[in-house]
């Protein structure tokens, strides 16, 4: 029988070393427990932040039916299908039915046209169509007259229009009009209806979903094409819809629904996404439109991909705990030797010995790992099912005291001035792991990765290759330091040469793989976030490679002067970029039967020296730079599948291409995958050196500029791109008849903050800072472990060398020889792990999902090597210091009289 009693008295008379078991046990739980509720928690801050920056438009579900012809029969068909709003949404898959906010109901007529004096006047051709919507005169207020009733039979169409509508139609209150029949309708249908302009109202809120229905209520469609009509839409009754389609005009039908974020649970993302795609399959004869599945599948592989990147932290911090937990065993067995030495001389068995560690990691492991459960499901954010991996790693941590046990020496002999050669089964079982580590990255780089998902060998791989870079450092490191102890021997004083003797000749297997392993992580996480931010600089400077760009549709080429005439602002220059133009053989056009591309004209000169100013890491191809007043076809730089199209069609050394209705010839001078101002994704484009032009009667218009400059005034370059817009609009011999869109000015330093921020970046910025907290903390106190694992031998030694005459000085030096290459061998060697692994990791974690599509180059930092310095220096002060703190608790002198090897 066990006595719970001796087992108690046991743990309490080693307290302090089954304190440290069950602060590691409590550390790994509550790191199982709760990290995937911070994770869970950024991911569901971070999917609000996304879809709050999605347009509101897109979060919408329209269901919808084309125009129906009404049956015989009677009653009413507009509340009819306003009935179906609650049973269409019924029947959506409940994960997206949660996240509905908001829901609208509008019956229609299709726009068809309509006449009147008031138009007439102003010589406008109009289609109206006539809308019915619940809650309308609660979403707007009148601005004149009153807001349209169901009229007697007979009596004309009461309607309201917006203000702005009816400015810019020429109506008013009182306006007569009629309309249409919108066709087809049936025989006995009234052709044509009466239409009485009844109120004008202003939204109460423009940016309510109640308006934004096709076509929009609140201002006119623009014709298309010259000799199309303007459509516009007016607000009737119900009643009065009802009436139109009891004559036999046909009214179509639309229920839309507005989703929000604070209805979807971040674990039900995939759930989300397979629900608006079975609504799409399962839409019961009714068209609908939804886009909200594209941000949430963007979201999702950007979730998968921090996912994976965190699987492979995960995996190094939990490994660090797992060899924590060995050495705390270990050291553990060491205090309690002679106990156990004791108890096989009395004739008990080695089972007998791990039997009493199983009982006392009983009484200790368990409500360790209970603490550490309760506490992390106190931090916020949605549980992840880890319930299983706790109970498995408290199994884990409660055996590995009883198999310490059993593998625990209980052999006498000064071990520390023993040189050990390693068994053949021993260098067998080390070669092993090295042929595995390196299969596995290779499996892992040709086989690839599902992102999102625990992938036991991507999990693995970190662990093997800092296992097998920390064996090779453990075989290789006591080599010099033998050789440096010789030469030490010739030298004076004994520091140097019994410092490097005991350091040659310390066993530290285990202790040196633990350091490894959590400076590997520390180190990846350093050197992964130093890459996403570089690629991140790179992914600004592609959209914004100045200090702020301007974009607009035409902009009046004396712009560039006013912009540089700002304040901060000292340089500007042109840039023209259209898409979708055509490739001819010639002058005159003959068609090429090659693909449209999009033509970019920049000023190479000014491109180079913008980008070389505002610090842009770019480089603007040779080609770019050429002269100006040259002959020939102009030097381009094309995309590759359309040089590779151009040289199929013989049309490498000459091709034209259009640019605001005029030829330009150009050759194939340079290849680029992608190009500054052009979409990530942009696989067909010419870019054509702006300052080589050729003369023509209309010189090219620029559609934006590129500025550089310091403390730039967005606002300023904004009105000085609206008002270079409107010189154009009306300073030609044509004007324009709109006022053309205002220009969108955008900066380097917000196009920067822009791709850092939202998303799942959050998720990324914490797996990267805990990572690397916990891994340069966990190595630190590796170190210290390692340190109080061979703290009583080196008492020994020190205190027989003290009573030799060693000085307090001498001491501490002969601490820094013996400790430093240990401490210096475990950081370099963890340092160079974490530096590898996303080098050999990079191409499946999918790290570009966070760099606006742009590949991640992980590159060597020179910051890394300060960095690695600074934590050597920390990691051996941290060392000496936790040594003499040991020595002052156990006094050497008494580590001298009462060693039991002395």
């Amino acid at each position: 029988m066990v006595s719970i009693g001796a087992v108690a008295r046991r743990v309490r008379a080693y307290g302090g070393q089954f304190l440290l078991l069950a602060t590691l046990t409590l550390v790994t739980t509550l790191v199982i427990s709760g990290v995937p509720r911070i994770v869970n928690g950024h991911a569901q801050e971070g999917l609000r932040t996304h879809l709050d920056a999605v347009p509101p438009q897109q979060r919408d579900v329209t269901y919808s039916t084309g125009p129906l012809v009404p049956t015989s029969e009677g009653g009413s068909p507009v509340a009819a299908r306003q009935g179906d709003l609650a049973t269409v949404e019924a029947g959506m898959p409940p994960v997206v039915r949660r996240m509905v906010e908001r829901r609208w109901f509008t019956a229609e007529t299709r726009p068809s046209r309509v006449v009147g004096p008031d138009l007439a006047a102003k010589n406008l051709l109009v289609d109206l169509g006539l809308r019915a919507v619940p809650g309308m005169e609660e979403a707007g207020t009148l601005v004149e007259g009153r807001w349209p009733a169901d009229a007697p039979k007979g009596q004309p169409v009461q309607v309201a229009l917006a203000s702005r509508v009816a400015r810019e139609l020429n109506l008013r209150v009182g306006s007569r009009l009629t309309l249409a029949a919108p066709g087809p309708v049936s025989p006995a249908a009234p052709p044509r209806a009466p239409v009485h302009v009844v109120g004008l109202f202003e939204p109460r809120d423009d940016s309510d979903g109640i308006w934004d229905g096709l076509p929009p209520l609140l201002r006119i469609g623009e014709p298309p094409w010259d000799g199309d009509p303007f459509i516009a839409v007016g607000v009737v009754d119900a009643g009065a819809l009802n009436r139109q389609a009891v004559a036999g005009w046909p009214l179509a039908f639309s229920w839309r629904y507005r989703l929000g974020a604070d209805g979807i649970d971040i674990r039900e993302l995939d759930q989300v996404i397979d629900g608006l795609q079975q609504m799409t399959r399962e839409a019961a004869g009714r068209d609908i439109v939804q886009g909200l599945d594209i941000p949430l599948r963007q979201f999702s592989a950007e979730v998968d991909s921090a996912r994976t990147v965190l699987g492979v932290i995960a995996a190094g911090v939990l490994a660090t705990l797992a060899g924590l937990v060995v050495l705390a065993a270990g050291l553990l067995v060491r205090r309690r030797r002679a106990e156990f030495t004791l108890l096989r001389a009395r004739g008990g068995a080695r089972t007998t010995s791990a039997g009493r560690s199983l009982a006392e990691a009983l009484l200790v492991v368990p409500p360790a790992a209970v603490l550490g459960w309760l506490v992390g499901g106190l931090v916020p954010g949605a549980p992840g099912e880890t319930r299983w991996y706790a109970l498995a790693a408290a199994v884990l941590v409660a055996a590995a005291l009883p198999v310490a046990t059993l593998a625990a020496s209980t052999g006498g002999g000064r071990r520390d001035l023993v040189r050990a050669r390693p068994s053949a089964r021993r260098l067998t079982v080390e070669a092993g792991l090295l042929v595995l580590a390196g299969l596995a990255v290779v499996l892992l780089r040709r086989r690839g990765l599902t992102p999102g998902e625990v992938d036991p060998l991507l999990v693995s791989v970190p662990v093997l290759l800092a296992v097998a870079a920390a064996l090779v450092a453990m075989r290789v490191y006591p080599w010099p330091l033998r050789l440096v102890s010789r030469l030490a021997a010739r030298a004076r004083g004994s520091v140097a040469f019994l410092g490097t003797a005991r350091a040659g000749r310390s066993v530290v297997a285990v202790p040196l793989v633990v350091v490894v392993l959590a400076i590997a992580t520390a180190a990846f996480c350093a050197v992964t976030a130093a890459a996403i931010e570089a690629s991140r600089d790179r992914a600004a400077s592609r959209v914004v490679p100045a200090d702020a760009l301007i974009l607009g549709e035409r902009i009046a080429a004396d712009t560039g002067a006013e912009l540089e005439r700002l304040p901060g602002v000292r340089a500007a220059s042109p840039v023209l970029r259209e898409a979708g133009q055509r490739l001819a053989k010639d002058a005159i056009g003959t068609e090429t039967r090659l693909g449209g591309v999009t033509v970019l004209m920049v000023d190479g000169p000014a491109l180079a020296r913008m980008a070389r100013e505002a610090d842009v890491d770019m480089t603007v191809p040779a080609a770019l730079l050429a002269p100006a007043g040259g002959t020939g076809p102009l030097p381009a730089v094309v995309s590759p599948t359309v040089a590779a199209e151009l040289a199929d069609a013989g049309l490498t050394g000459s091709a034209f291409v259009s640019a605001q209705g005029q030829r330009y010839e150009f050759r194939v001078a340079e290849r680029a995958e992608s190009f500054p101002l052009l979409r990530a994704d942009s696989a067909r484009f010419v870019v054509l050196p702006w300052q080589a032009l050729p003369r023509r009667d209309y010189a090219a218009v620029p559609t934006g500029f590129l500025v550089a400059g310091d403390d730039l005034d967005a606002e300023a370059l904004r009105r000085a791109g609206d008002a270079g817009q409107s010189r154009f609009q009306t300073g030609g011999t044509v004007a324009g008849r709109e006022p053309p869109r205002g220009v969108e000015v955008l900066t380097y330093a917000d196009t920067r903050r822009q791709v850092g921020e939202g998303g799942a970046n959050g998720v990324l910025a914490f797996g990267f800072t805990a990572g690397a907290a916990g891994g340069t903390a966990l190595g630190l106190l590796a170190i210290a472990f390692t340190v109080l694992a061979g703290a009583r031998e080196r008492g020994q030694v020190l205190s027989r060398l003290r009573t030799l005459g060693l000085s307090r000085r001498q001491w501490r030096g002969l601490l820094l020889v013996e400790l430093a290459p240990l401490v210096g061998v475990s950081v370099l060697t963890g340092a160079l792990v974490g530096t590898a692994l996303p080098l050999l990791l990079n191409p499946v974690l999918g790290l570009s999902a966070f760099t606006d599509g742009v590949q991640v180059r992980v590159a060597f930092e020179p910051g890394l090597v300060a960095a690695v310095v600074a934590l050597g220096a920390l990691a051996l002060g941290f060392a000496v210091a936790v040594e003499a703190l040991n020595n002052r608790r156990m006094r050497l002198g008494e580590v001298l009289r009462l060693g039991e090897e002395n």
